[in-house]
């Protein structure tokens, strides 16, 4: 609830607080003129709401960098908060406000581009139903999601949102986990199938028993994602905090030469207003804004903006193979049947059992029997454990699929009965506690994998490419060879890539590439950790940024948005302070007043923040492979 109370509605606390500050501050100007201007008040009157603006939006602002000073943070809106003190001190009221408004408007901006950062969350979030129906003895009784307990039976009926992470106790149908899971296609549940809290159920009611209360479910999880999202904030604000630390000083030392200069304390509150750093504030911001307004629109999702700095400064890629460097949907292209079963009669026993399954060899099982005209029947006591493999009962047989290494513990007489090993994939078809087949598969390279790989090096100055895998290392070997990356690591767990990339860190930035639960770890270890095709919601929180679309090119249109944004914000920022150099100039020499140095540096934002905007313009190419 802590967490709650610290965001709301998209914005952190603190952007809608700097919000209402610009707010009073446009509604303080906005008087200040009409009692001036319009009604010809005297100067105690219309001088009033600069005043009241001051007191109520100012004094927080420069309490706020009052604190920061004390922690030695010397930012880029020291000289705001001065320029503020400043102007209160010499009765500059209006020069006062427009800082005011600047400094509160680019932090406001700061904030809504962390929103943005989430919207795909936020989207998401709304989908999550209140109501759950509780099935009580042959009663049904809607109740608050939030007192779903443990072992509780619910019923889900059609087209609504599954409310709890459960397992189906009664029922057949189809699932929509797309949402969650980014798998395209409706998955089949019986009993004895896991359900995911936030998928959309089909034509048939389900009736399903909760093995995690509502907060503890993958959706609430996802929502934890969004508000850690909002809160956290964007290291291109930090460049300009380190562009700040060297333009303060100066500007800090010409306005102390011109008032020296002159003897008029006046000078010195013109320099400042002058010089003070929004193209820093709200320039950097903006561009920001549009590098995750355009990525979205290329189906990538930035969730943390830190990463659109960070990716430059990497030189290690680590890369996962399944669904990263291959397409992640292997096909069927051998089946040794032990000599008792006809080849299609298993097919189609193991195919009804692994259209309850989410395993890329699942679909490719189901596919193969499908593209036969074999019929499927339907399953019941459905488990699909980690590292046990899949099981269930299909026409009164007990069917297991499972791996070699579970099929050797079972002892040396069903080990003998294995075929060799290939260069492919690979699963094991016990019956009744039998061994009945190996089925082969061959997942292949993607038709870029090559081409983006070789691309790395010379284009984005990446010195090392590595394949971590848990695959055999026949199989990674085999890919490596196809794509030309000779630095493989196979059979690893997720231990061992963490342990990895922990290491690889050491040495230079790294970046992780990867598409399953199994790569949530190293994802979070990296340096900037991408998630590819955003199979997990836990793989969407370990990653810095979700590529939706399962293509390399999107990846490299990801490295191309973030030296596009570097290159973009640091025109805007340093381009802006040149113009803001040549102000202060003309406000040190005498030519222009606090008033007219602030209304200068307005349209020296203005300038920042168009050329920032350019950002979310789509260029012609945004890709070099």
């Amino acid at each position: 609830m802590a967490r709650q109370r610290a965001t709301s509605a998209g914005f952190p606390i603190a952007g809608s607080k700097e919000t209402a500050i610009a707010l009073i501050a446009l509604v303080g100007i906005a008087a200040h003129l009409v009692f001036r201007y319009l009604l010809g008040l005297e100067e105690q009157i219309h001088r009033w709401p600069l005043v009241v603006t001051l007191l109520v939006g100012g004094a927080p602002l420069v309490f706020d960098l009052a604190r920061k000073l004390l922690r030695a943070e010397f930012g880029s809106d020291l000289l705001a908060g001065i320029s503020i003190v400043v102007s209160v001190i010499l009765g500059e009221y209006l020069a006062g406000v427009l800082v005011v408004l600047m400094l509160s408007g680019g932090t406001a901006l700061e904030s809504f581009a962390l929103g943005q950062a989430s919207s795909v969350l936020k989207a998401l979030s709304k989908r999550m139903p209140s109501v759950a129906h509780r099935k009580r003895d042959s009663r049904i009784e809607d109740g608050p999601l939030d007192a779903v307990a443990v072992d509780d039976v619910l019923v889900v009926y059609p087209h609504e949102t599954c409310p709890v992470d459960g397992v189906v106790v009664d029922g057949h149908g189809v699932m929509d986990e797309s949402y969650l899971t980014g798998e395209p296609f409706e998955m089949s549940k019986a009993p004895g199938s896991d359900v995911l809290s936030g998928a959309i159920n089909g034509e048939s009611a389900l009736t399903i028993r909760a093995v995690r209360r509502a907060v503890d479910s993958r959706y609430a999880r996802i929502m934890d994602v969004m508000r850690e999202t909002e809160q956290k904030r964007p290291r291109m604000r930090r460049l300009g905090d380190r562009l700040g630390a060297v333009y303060t000083p100066i500007a800090v030392a010409l306005a102390l030469v011109a008032w020296a200069a002159s003897g008029d304390p006046v000078r010195f509150l013109a320099v400042l207003v002058v010089a003070t750093p929004c193209p820093l504030l709200i320039a950097i911001p903006v561009a920001i804004i549009g590098a995750i307004s355009l990525a979205a629109r290329r189906s990538i999702i930035i969730k943390n903006p830190a990463v659109l700095e960070q990716i430059e400064t990497c030189r290690t890629i680590i890369l996962d193979k399944t669904g990263t460097l291959t397409y992640g949907a292997p096909k069927l292209t051998d089946q040794v049947c032990d000599p008792s079963w006809a080849a299609r009669d298993l097919l189609a026993l193991v195919a009804s059992l692994e259209n309850y399954s989410k395993h890329p060899l699942a679909s490719a099982i189901v596919q193969a029997a499908r593209g036969d005209g074999l019929r499927l029947a339907q399953a019941s006591e459905v488990s699909e454990r980690p590292g046990e493999g899949l099981r269930g009962i299909v026409a009164g047989r007990r069917v297991e699929v499972t791996g070699r290494g579970q099929v050797s513990r079972l002892g040396l007489e069903f080990e003998k009965r294995l075929p060799p090993q290939s260069h492919g994939l690979e699963c094991h078809v016990l019956v009744d506690g039998r061994y009945a087949a190996t089925y082969f598969f061959h997942d292949r390279p993607r038709d870029d994998s090559h081409s983006f790989v070789s691309h790395l090096g010379p284009k984005h100055r990446f010195s090392r490419v590595m394949l971590v895998s848990g695959d055999r290392e026949t199989e990674v070997r085999y890919l490596a060879e196809q794509v030309g990356i000779t630095e493989v690591f196979a059979g690893q767990s997720p231990e061992d890539k963490v342990a990895i990339v922990v290491a690889e860190t050491r040495n230079a930035n790294t970046l992780f590439l990867g598409d399953g639960i199994n790569d949530a770890p190293a994802l979070m270890a990296a340096t900037v950790g991408v998630a590819f095709g955003q199979r997990s919601d836990i793989t969407t929180e370990a990653a810095g940024a979700v590529i939706m679309d399962a293509s390399l090119q999107r990846v490299d249109e990801f490295f191309h948005l973030s030296r596009r944004l570097r290159a973009i914000a640091l025109q805007s920022a340093v381009g802006g302070m040149a113009a803001s150099v040549v102000g202060m100039l003309f406000a040190a020499a005498g030519h222009l007043s606090p008033v007219a140095g602030a209304l200068l540096q307005e349209v020296i934002d203005v300038l920042a923040v168009l050329n920032a905007l350019r950002v979310a313009l789509p260029p012609k190419r945004l890709s070099d492979y």
